[in-house]
């Protein structure tokens, strides 16, 4: 059997958008970059755990910070998201193609006749 390959850009990005605080945050820099105390305001969770979201959106890419003295700004990068398209796409187009010659398969194929059902024997005493 065949080793399973990983790809850690993939990984991380899936890993990141896969939380609703993750996609929130994004969708919220999707309207412009912002200070991660402004992103942190839209939440209830505490600027610490913000913090750690943002990291992993770091992470995978998908947010740049720009540090100015105290404040942290944070934009979006959403070219990272290209690389998911695609992989989306190719097993999109992978499942359809087998689902399609599947279903050829199926219906060009006369179903085998079964033999007409004889009734059971009935033994005689």
């Amino acid at each position: 059997m065949g080793e399973y390959q990983t790809n850690t850009r993939l990984d991380d990005l899936f890993g990141a958008i896969a939380d609703p605080t993750r996609r929130a945050i994004l969708d919220r820099l999707a309207r412009g970059d912002a200070r991660v105390t402004d992103v942190a305001a839209d939440f209830t969770i505490s600027l610490n755990s913000v913090s750690k979201h943002v990291r992993m959106l770091e992470r995978a890419g998908l947010v740049s910070r720009t540090v100015k003295g105290r404040e942290h700004l944070l934009t979006l990068n959403p070219e990272p998201m290209d690389e998911a398209a695609r992989w989306i796409e190719h097993h999109r187009r992978f499942w359809n193609d087998a689902l399609a010659r599947l279903e050829q398969f199926v219906t060009s194929k006369t179903p085998p006749r079964t033999p007409p059902r004889t009734p059971p024997r009935r033994s005689r005493k």
